[in-house]
């Protein structure tokens, strides 16, 4: 009878996971009992193929915000399928209607990556208005001569206006840390008005057009969703200032990039600072990377060695809440 139920068990908790993560968190499903972990165990993406065989008959799946879990993945799963875990706190990745569907829970990682991501936004904005890249660059190529009074000069953040598109999480920790230095005036925008958070900052809520026409530097963290695709285009480029700043560190597809490219290079907007992009990786020859004034990263917002590794416990734990049909740390209401 033991072993009968061992193996029971066993069935019942068969994971598939879709990277090498951070130790930390595949320590907390190598130790849970009945516990069986697969793992495409590299810094690679795990090819298509891999992840449809992977997924096959599995109860749990961790998987990163690159992985596109579509019909065909749910398909390929089976029924058994019954948590998904993804190490993000973005998730339009994830095929929802499909997996509400299937009656499948997700779990997913906010919170924990808020502060990592917002520091990064900010190092963005400095980088791209201050033209950090741009200088350290003169300094290597010997194009620094000698002190020049108009040389290499940017905008600061002193009594500026910072428009914030999507005042979440994200974008109140953006805030928060901008406002010691000395922004005169927030500005948002979102599907709605959140008075509790914009207190805090004094921030109003407008519209976008009026967030691109008074903002001295915007911030994108929203949500990717129908509504905000391509929502920065040719149109809001358009109506923000000449010596305004752009910054992303949402999600790729928020940005129209023909048309950020066209605003830069014909000097609609001052400068962009970009951690995502569509596609990522980002082709070497994009036309994005041949502009001074555009400062593009690897998609590294929660980059932080305590970040990440916390980001794997808390996807470990949400998988391990689900298939014991526990409350997740963390889930996603579908």
């Amino acid at each position: 009878v033991g072993s009968g139920r061992s193996r029971a068990v066993g069935a019942a908790m068969s994971v598939f996971v879709t990277r090498r993560i951070p130790a930390e968190g595949l320590r907390v499903l190598s130790q849970a009992t009945g516990c069986r972990v697969q793992q495409w165990d590299s810094e690679e993406p795990v090819p298509r193929a891999e992840l449809l065989a992977g997924v096959a008959g599995t109860r749990g799946l961790l998987c990163l915000l690159s992985d596109r879990i579509d019909r065909e993945v749910l398909e390929a799963a089976g029924p058994s399928l019954k948590v998904i875990s993804t190490m993000s706190v973005g998730f339009d990745h994830l095929a929802l209607d499909e997996i509400k569907k299937r009656g499948i829970r997700v779990g997913y990682t906010p919170d924990v990556l808020t502060d990592a991501t917002a520091e990064l936004s900010v190092a963005l904005l400095l980088s791209a208005c201050r033209r950090l890249p741009e200088a350290a660059e003169q300094v290597k190529s010997g194009g620094w001569t000698t002190w020049k009074p108009l040389w290499m000069c940017g905008y600061g953040l002193s009594d500026s206006t910072v428009g914030i598109i999507g005042l979440g999480r994200i974008g109140q920790a953006v805030a928060r840390r901008l406002k010691p230095f000395g922004v005169r005036k927030f500005l948002y925008t979102g599907s709605g008005p959140k008075p509790e958070s914009a207190a805090e900052f004094g921030a109003e809520f407008v519209p976008l057009t009026r967030l691109a026409e008074e903002s001295d530097f915007v911030v994108v963290t929203c949500a990717l969703t129908p509504a905000t695709q391509g929502m920065c285009n040719k149109d809001f480029f358009g109506r923000m200032k000449k010596t305004s700043v752009f910054v992303n560190t949402s999600r790729g597809a928020v940005v129209n990039q023909e048309d950020l490219y066209d605003a830069l290079a014909h000097g609609q907007i001052a400068a962009a600072g970009l951690d995502v992009t569509t596609p990522e990786p980002l082709p070497t020859d994009h036309p994005l990377l041949s502009l001074k004034n555009c400062v593009v990263l690897p998609h590294i917002g929660s980059a932080t060695y305590t970040t990440r590794s916390t980001m794997a416990v808390l996807a470990a734990n949400n998988l391990l809440a689900g298939l014991r049909g526990e409350p997740m740390p963390h889930e996603l209401k579908l």
